[in-house]
């Protein structure tokens, strides 16, 4: 039988991966998702990946779904006068809004919403982290701090404030503009950056107002105080374990990384693991050991999906790194110790009708022999990602009528998306499903296939059907 990878594959593009030519490359490999960095880049940009990659997805035939990334508010010093000082520890240094160009005692912080939320004996944490300052005194516009940690720091550098939620939306002006432009593109996804509460996620949905599917990047330790709600709020996150593990010790990190997944498992919402899995592949063609153990962690717990940032947006190896990712995935999921893996971790099912139905198909295909997969026909996507969210032994086909769900899928684990007709028949769902099966996964005839769907069919709703069919002789579609 023909497999491929359960967990889905993130890409970011940028200068080393964005022509038509590197694309398809990259989703010939295995990309799933790719995604778009509004941090850097023009619209214009944007504009023309989003054609490059609607144009791979023809080639191919499989759907590509797009994530448009917000910068959200990213907090900054101010420049130096000569472009950079050396801190060392023990000295003192201030913070304050003066637009003035920095030397060895002083910069331009202009955030006021860090000054409103200072306390004496804070930490601040500069340059992702490698510059520590501890609050002595403050006041409305400046803060007078002495260097815990000392390093070199320079122009524009990041500012991190660990353990204090700010004043500040997740949506700046500048989001803003960029959502619009995202929308009109046609993306599948909208990255929320620097997520710190329930009400971050009200906004953004009143501004998408359904146009796209939103995923909560939980990068900010106050995120976690509500992270159920958070979930519930959106469509899916992303564990950004790079900002977030600026604001909390290292050693923490992993911990939470498998809290939050299984909390996404939990509230059936697709999650990614992102932020340096293989980041020495941005200079070497292979990666190291530590980074295929992490990457294949993240497989273990579960997750939906992996991401590759910096190491296919400007690394030197980007069509090799997602290729590597893919081995690594795959051997993953070939061993033993992976279903153990999945079943030691199984959740409890929810106490509903779809749930019992997804469940059933799930011990149903692993029960029968001869079952090949499982297909889900949908008109939103619910039916098949609630089978995703059982973590079932074999594929899940998702058959619907609509590009931007079987898009949406790419995400979701084990998920295998094809474009159908709006069917009417049970007896139509099961002859697509025995074509599609022999397609995808070299099906046999007499194989059976376990179909789940909703009744009535195209109508978005709940999931209230469980069939049995056994694959057919060869036909066309």
């Amino acid at each position: 039988m023909k497999r491929s990878h359960l967990t889905k594959i993130v890409s970011t593009l940028g200068p080393a991966s964005n022509t038509a030519e590197k694309i398809k490359a990259l989703a010939l490999a295995g990309v799933n998702v790719f995604r778009l960095n509004f941090s850097h880049g023009s619209h214009e940009d944007h504009r023309r990946n989003v054609g490059f990659i609607r144009a791979a997805e023809k080639e191919i035939g499989r759907p590509l779904a797009v994530l448009a990334d917000m910068q959200g508010p990213k907090l900054r010093i101010g420049i130096f006068k000569d472009g950079a000082v050396e801190l060392h520890t023990g000295n003192k240094f201030r913070l304050d809004m003066s637009a003035e160009a920095g030397n060895e005692t002083r910069v331009c912080l202009p955030h006021p919403e860090i000054f409103q939320a200072m306390e004496q004996g804070m930490d601040l944490l500069l340059n992702d982290g490698l510059v520590r300052l501890r609050v002595d005194g403050f006041g409305k516009d400046y803060a007078d701090t002495t260097v815990i940690i000392g390093g070199r720091l320079s122009n524009k550098k990041g500012v991190n404030v660990p353990g204090v939620p700010l004043p500040i939306d997740a949506l700046t002006e500048k989001d803003k503009v960029d959502l619009q432009a995202a929308l009109d593109m046609g993306v599948d996804f909208i990255g929320l950056s620097f997520v710190q509460r329930p009400e971050d996620l009200l906004l953004a949905r009143s501004l998408i107002n359904g146009r796209a599917a939103v995923i909560s990047k939980i990068e900010k330790p106050a995120a976690l105080e509500h992270l159920d709600e958070i979930i519930r709020l959106s469509d899916g996150v992303m564990v950004a374990r790079g900002d977030l593990g600026v604001e909390v010790p290292p050693e923490k990190v992993p911990v939470l990384q498998k809290k939050i997944i299984r909390a996404c498992r939990k509230g059936g919402k697709p999650v990614i693991v992102a932020t340096q899995m293989l980041e020495s592949m941005v200079t070497n063609p292979t990666p190291t050991r530590a980074e295929a153990s992490d990457v294949a962690t993240a497989v273990f717990d579960a997750a939906d999906a992996v991401m590759l940032s910096a190491e296919t947006a400007a690394g030197a190896y980007p069509v090799e790194a997602v290729t590597l990712m893919n081995k690594i995935i795959m051997e993953t999921e070939s061993h033993d110790l992976y279903r153990a893996y999945l079943d030691a971790a199984r959740l409890p099912p929810e106490q509903t009708p779809e749930s019992a139905i997804t469940v059933a198909a799930r011990v149903t295909a692993e029960t029968l022999p001869g079952a090949v997969a499982i297909v889900s026909y949908t008109i939103s996507g619910s039916t098949a990602g609630r089978v995703s969210r059982e973590r079932p032994y074999m594929p899940i086909v998702c058959m619907t009528p609509d590009i931007a769900v079987a898009r949406k899928m790419s995400l979701f684990w084990g998920i295998r998306s094809v474009i159908c007709d709006k069917l009417k028949l049970l007896t139509d769902v099961a002859s697509q499903a025995s074509i599609h099966c022999r397609e995808l996964y070299d099906a046999k005839a007499g194989d059976k296939i376990i179909v789940t769907a909703g009744l009535p069919f195209n109508v978005s709703g709940s999931t209230n059907l469980l069939h049995i069919a056994s694959v057919t002789e060869d036909q066309p579609l």
